[in-house]
């Protein structure tokens, strides 16, 4: 007895710390949910989550919200919000006041906050007022069962890596404005049981691979653009319901699965009969086939299904008389056969007099039965004669349209062999002289004061995917003169120089309306034309990020030969006045030094620079010289990045190839270089301003040595050790680890670099996020 007391005792106390554990939320997960809150704009729905001592686990369930946890960690989120994604069609990928979240949402940084919920197995977000690509790296939230994002303002394409999301049962994105194709890799989830994406702006062929999803139950795609075919259906053999209304459907109804419940495929192009297989679906309870093209008689058998209650085949073109012994289903409620061509008697089974249970809608046709807004007979059958004459007509018109398509083809063909032609034996109009006096009036900036070109958010017009959300208006590069750069330098004078490094001279400048500037001096390639480097330095000058020094003129300077060879070209680039990043890492530096917080949201900054770089522009940029002290501090802790892609126009375009071969363009040099040269900096800022002079050996034999806490200690500069956190420390090094492995196919993306990078900027406390 005893015993069994003790027992009894023992498995209350362990349940009542299990149930404890369970609802105790980790620091970092509520810390995850309190920055959800405000990626969201604080919505009502959560204005329960208070700070981070909510208990969130404890919430009490509401049809707005709901959380569960497990093991410490939240495994279910739902948040259905008041924004419901009404009037789509005023959607032009922008944000619409009142219906959006604002200008500053960011998609892909409310994922990249996401996906640190790690354990997430069921997330719905409904109606929130979300807009923007949905990103490629939902698919870390790898343990999702569950995911529904109906009802939003989500556009552009279905992320590709969503295929890795082997758990997931539920894909729910209806109501948004997704506006590329059906995915392929779909037949790739291999528990996929619920599909839905009705109400979006989805188009091209239906993916013949859908029908390998032997899981699939629900399969809703309605009120799409969906053109083509569909393939044989009859794989699906758990598929219950199946809806593709609304569409551009077109060819021959497709064969479909006995254990279908639910068919609708009205809306669309189909055409020919419907197939007799149709009338085998035993199981099948509604079926809509209108407002298509069909034609011939109806099955019979469709009518007398035994569980059919919904029959909807109106508004088509279906002809011929049905058997006055058809026979109806003991369940069925609802038959519209209007807007047809159907003869004869109206079967008794269809009378709706007879049947005051059953309601039927057969106007439009020719029955002979008085009233009901029947045609003659005669209409039913001169449509016959009528689709006959169109099929002529028809013919005469794809004549003309062939003749006038080959007439525009041969002409097309004449111009492009005038212009190849032209452009082989015409002079040149324009002297290469000439090109390069053309240029944006010189006082382009003259109303412009210094507050705006040395704006610390600098960037251009264009908008680009990755960092639309930061973008502003900043003056357009334009051409100076000598004069006014000498003017502006004192003629060069040795006062005004800053210092010299591998892309030439700098010197600091002052122009005529008071903006302090700096101006590169390069050694220019000789093998370049004029036309050929302003092609370069306008192709530079268009580049506009945050994170990037500005460009805000250039000068060439020509050599006054027969030749017009070019001496010395000069940038003209912002003026960052607080240093260098190096300058603000170590005691003995001139600058003031940087804590881990701080070091780590200047490289948060660099890595969005470098992303941009590489995939918010085209060509990319590969190789820009990553080094600390070409990362500069500007007076409001803003890191920039100076001197990417000046190798496009000097002498060491083709120094980084194999030895004794050169990449056939500057675009084709390898970005691991980039990705290796971060990882340095990462060390860097670990270590000191020491590792630029140590030999790799030497820095691979001491990242290993942080492993452990006294290499740490004993190697790491002590602001870092001292500011540093655990848990972020750690990440950054794995992270350095992956960055300068020798393997290059192992190395991270930028994209994973600035993710790691945001992850462990969120395990440091009180960090400024940049």
């Amino acid at each position: 007895m005893e015993f069994c007391t003790l027992f009894l005792l023992i498995s209350c106390l362990s349940w009542s710390l299990f149930v404890l554990c369970d609802s105790q939320l980790q620091t970092s997960q509520s810390q995850v949910l309190l920055q959800l809150k405000k990626h969201l704009e604080y919505p009502k729905q959560l204005e329960l989550w208070y700070d981070r001592k909510t208990e969130f686990c404890s919430l009490p369930p509401s049809a707005n919200l709901n959380i569960t946890c497990e093991f410490n960690s939240v495994t279910e989120l739902n948040i259905m919000g008041d924004k419901p994604a009404t009037k789509v069609s005023d959607f032009s990928g922008f944000p619409l006041p009142n219906k959006t979240l604002s200008q500053s949402f960011s998609m892909d940084s409310f994922v990249t906050t996401l996906s640190r919920l790690s354990s997430l197995k069921t997330l719905s977000l409904i109606s929130l007022g979300i807009w923007g690509p949905l990103p490629d790296k939902i698919h870390r939230l790898s343990s999702l069962e569950y995911l529904d994002l109906s009802s939003n303002f989500l556009f552009g394409s279905i992320p590709p890596k969503m295929f890795t999301l082997l758990k997931l049962q539920t894909f729910v994105l209806d109501d948004n404005v997704f506006n590329d194709t059906v995915p392929s890799w779909l037949n790739s989830l291999p528990n996929l049981t619920t599909l839905r994406m009705k109400n979006n702006r989805l188009k091209g062929p239906f993916p013949s691979s859908i029908k390998g999803i032997r899981t699939l139950v629900d399969l809703a795609l309605s009120s799409n653009e969906i053109s083509g075919n569909l393939p044989d259906l009859s794989s699906l053999t758990n598929l219950k319901l199946l809806d593709l209304s609304g569409n551009k459907l077109g060819s021959h109804l497709p064969t479909l699965p006995k254990g279908l419940l639910m068919v609708f495929l009205d809306n669309n192009s189909f055409m020919g009969e419907i197939p007799t297989q149709y009338g085998q679906l035993n199981q099948l309870q509604h079926i809509d086939v209108s407002f298509n093209m069909l034609t011939g008689k109806p099955p019979p058998e469709l009518f007398s299904l035994p569980s059919l209650t919904h029959l909807n085949l109106a508004s088509n073109t279906l002809k011929g008389s049905l058997s006055d012994n058809l026979n109806c289903g003991r369940n069925l409620e609802f038959v519209d056969i209007s807007n047809n061509r159907l003869m004869g008697s109206l079967p008794s089974c269809l009378n709706s007099e007879t049947r005051d249970n059953r309601v039927i809608k057969f106007s439009g046709n020719c029955f002979s039965i008085a009233g009901h807004h029947q045609h003659p007979e005669s209409y039913c059958r001169e449509f016959k004669v009528h689709v006959y004459k169109s099929s002529n007509g028809g013919k005469g018109i794809g004549v003309l349209v062939g003749l006038i398509v080959g007439i525009a083809v041969l002409i097309v063909l004449v111009a492009i062999g005038f212009l190849i032609v032209c452009r082989r034996y015409c002079p040149r109009v324009r002297s290469e002289q000439h090109l390069l006096q053309k240029s944006v009036p010189e006082n382009s900036t003259a109303g412009l004061s210094s507050e705006i070109l040395t704006n610390p958010n600098c960037s251009s017009g264009h908008v680009f995917e990755s960092s639309k959300s930061e973008v502003q208006i900043l003056p357009s590069c334009r051409s100076f003169s000598l004069e006014e750069l000498k003017e502006a330098t004192n003629n060069f004078d040795s006062s005004a120089f800053l210092g010299e490094g591998s892309y030439g001279k700098i010197f600091k400048g002052l122009l005529k309306n008071g903006t302090q500037v700096a101006i590169r001096c390069l050694p220019t390639s000789k093998k370049y034309s004029i036309r050929n480097l302003k092609l370069r330095l306008d192709m530079l000058a268009k580049i506009r990020h945050p994170h990037l020094v500005c460009i805000l003129g250039h000068c060439i300077e020509v050599e006054q030969d027969d030749n017009c060879s070019i001496n010395r070209v000069f940038f003209v680039l912002e003026y960052i006045p607080n240093g260098n990043f190096r300058s603000h890492l170590s005691d003995n530096s001139p600058g003031e030094v940087l804590s881990w917080p701080e070091r780590l949201a200047v490289l948060i900054c660099v890595c969005k620079a470098v992303h941009f770089l590489h995939t918010g522009v085209i060509p990319g940029f590969f190789h820009n010289r990553l080094k600390t002290n070409n990362i500069l501090i500007n007076e409001h802790r803003l890191a920039k990045l100076g001197d990417y892609g000046l190798s496009i126009i000097s002498e060491e375009t083709g120094n980084y190839g194999t030895k004794g071969q050169e990449p056939k363009s500057w675009q084709m040099t390898r970005l691991d270089d980039d990705v290796y040269s971060f990882g340095l900096i990462l060390l860097e800022s670990m270590l000191g301003p020491s590792v630029p002079a140590k030999t790799e050996a030497t820095l691979r034999d001491e990242l290993a040595s942080l492993s452990k806490q006294e290499g740490r200690v004993r190697l790491m500069d002590p602001v870092v050790l001292a500011t540093c956190s655990e848990e972020s420390i750690t990440v950054v090094i794995s992270l350095t680890n992956n960055c300068i492995c020798p393997e290059l196919w192992s190395r991270p993306t930028f994209d994973d670099i600035l993710w790691n990078l945001q992850h462990a900027a969120h395990l440091q406390p009180n960090i400024a996020h940049a």
